[in-house]
């Protein structure tokens, strides 16, 4: 009997579930025995270590105490070889002994009894080699045969012992623990494999159940892709007529919109003429400053409607900029692409050069990595990208370090080349990367000329060139352009109008 779609589902549904949540277990019971197995190798490992160095330290101290009591009964100075290579050795174990002590405070008050000894004990054989230097070995034996020196040696001995147990005790349990956490995670590996593959097999049942059904569908998915790629094909068709409409859209648009613009304008001009004749007029007429209403004509004539007709001649300045941008974008976008072969080198320092002198200025340098000699594309339209990203780098250079451009082009994976433009000039901070393409949208300090139109020029044509736009950059510190575009562009152009 064949299963029906309804219990399908729910039984998937349900291995489904039980898979999850048993990999979800395996995985955080693993990650968390994991973590706790690294901590304890880690305890191992500094535990060992602590115990190496107070094993050092008291070979140290006993290969010193041997050189001095070679000196003193042979009074020849190579004896005291061990003794000088010590004494540049001890302090620093016993640093390091003390920078452990947060870890291991149990032994903290053995390490200050140590410390306080090893003091003593360098003092007492300090003075001894001292005494033997000035010819006064006998006064040096004397304070050897007081049995000080080895009073303290022997409790360096017995506390250095007590510590070293102390650290072998703790290698001891944390091994210990890593061994059973190591097991525990064994455990739970086995476990989730068991519940894994108990729910893989449930899962495989049910997939021979249901096989003769996945053949129909199979069947239904197979048409479904075929009326799915008509589908997609008629509805690339309607967006590129649309692309096409929004662009012959905004060519009108902006046409219409210009005529009443320089009506603007003209009119602006009028009244421009009209107000130079009332100010003639007002300046001539005398006897007349206590009236409140030819004080409000004058304040106007001087004052309010010049201001007035200033923000207008702005507005329509910018306005008239606006359109201009528009027209541009819409232009390139109606443009045809004419594909031909590109001396990549030469074409680039020649952008370079168009800019030298800006540079030349900046007291900067532009250098050139050219790997890749030629290349097929549209070079109207390229020489415009490279010299807008050039002109860009060159216009927000950082004025407190010389200007340094670098261009290099590059293979890239799919038969594509990558052109990196970068600078080290103001940088554009993080949360502009994304607005900065966008139209008439600009970023950082407005201090350059400029209507926000460049950068998403530029990335309309690298589209059009069948490629795409990124930048990299920290503020303050620079920005680099990478353009990644088809080594041919025929081959695209191809694509994209079948």
């Amino acid at each position: 009997m064949p299963i029906s779609s309804i219990a399908f589902v729910r039984s998937s549904a349900l291995f489904l579930l039980i898979g999850v949540a048993a990999l979800l277990g395996i995985v955080a019971t693993n990650l968390l025995l994991f973590e706790r197995t690294q901590s304890y190798y880690d305890n191992v490992l500094l535990a060992r270590d602590t115990r190496n160095m107070v094993a050092s330290l008291l070979s140290r101290l006993q290969d010193m105490e041997t050189g001095q009591r070679g000196y003193l009964l042979t009074g020849d100075e190579p004896y005291l070889a061990p003794y000088e290579e010590g004494k540049a050795e001890i302090e620093p174990l016993l640093q390091r002994l003390r920078e452990r002590m947060d870890a291991y405070p149990e032994i903290q008050p053995t390490l200050s009894q140590v410390e306080t000894l090893v003091t003593t004990k360098l003092a007492e054989m300090r003075d001894t080699v001292s005494l033997a230097r000035d010819g006064r070995r006998a006064d040096a034996m004397r304070l050897i045969e007081t049995d000080q020196g080895k009073l303290l040696m022997d409790n360096l001995r017995q506390l250095l012992s007590d510590m070293q147990r102390a650290m072998e005790q703790r290698v001891s349990e944390e091994a210990s623990a890593q061994q059973s956490s190591a097991s525990l995670l064994r455990w739970t590996t086995i476990f989730g494999a068991v519940i894994i593959a108990a729910v893989v097999l449930g899962a495989i049942w049910m997939v021979l159940l249901y096989t003769r059904e996945l053949g129909n569908a199979r069947k239904q998915v197979e048409q479904l892709n075929i009326e799915l790629e008509k589908r997609v094909k008629e509805r690339t068709a309607d967006l590129a007529r649309a692309n096409e409409e929004v662009q012959r859209f905004a060519y009108i648009v902006t046409h219409d919109l210009r005529a009443p613009l320089v009506n603007i304008m003209g009119f602006t001009a009028e009244l421009e003429t009209s107000l130079a004749s009332l100010q003639a007029y007002v300046a001539t007429v005398e006897g007349r400053e206590d009236d409140p209403a030819f004080a409000e004509v004058k304040t106007a004539a001087d004052a309010d409607m010049p201001e007035a007709l200033e923000f207008i001649r702005s507005s329509t300045r910018k306005m008239d900029g606006l359109i201009n941008a528009i027209l541009k974008l819409s232009r390139e976008g109606r443009r045809q692409l004419k594909p031909e072969l590109i001396e990549l080198n030469a074409m680039l320092e020649q952008a370079s050069a168009n800019v030298q002198h800006q540079i030349t200025e900046a007291d900067g340098e532009v250098s050139l990595d050219i790997a890749v000699p030629t290349m097929i594309s549209d070079r109207l339209s390229l020489e415009q990208v490279i010299g807008n990203l050039l002109d860009n780098a060159v216009k927000y250079r950082d004025a407190q370090r010389p200007l340094r451009i670098s261009i290099v082009a590059r293979p890239a994976i799919d038969n594509t080349i990558e052109l990196e433009i970068a600078d080290n000039g103001r940088g554009i901070a993080q949360q502009d990367h994304d607005r900065v393409f966008e139209l008439f949208r600009r970023a950082g300090s407005q201090d350059q000329p400029g209507e926000g139109i460049g950068l998403a020029h530029v990335r309309t044509m690298v589209r059009n060139l069948g490629g795409d736009i990124a930048l990299e950059s920290e503020f303050g510190k620079g920005t680099s352009f990478k353009i990644n575009l088809p080594r041919d562009l025929r081959a695209a152009l191809g694509s994209r109008n079948s």
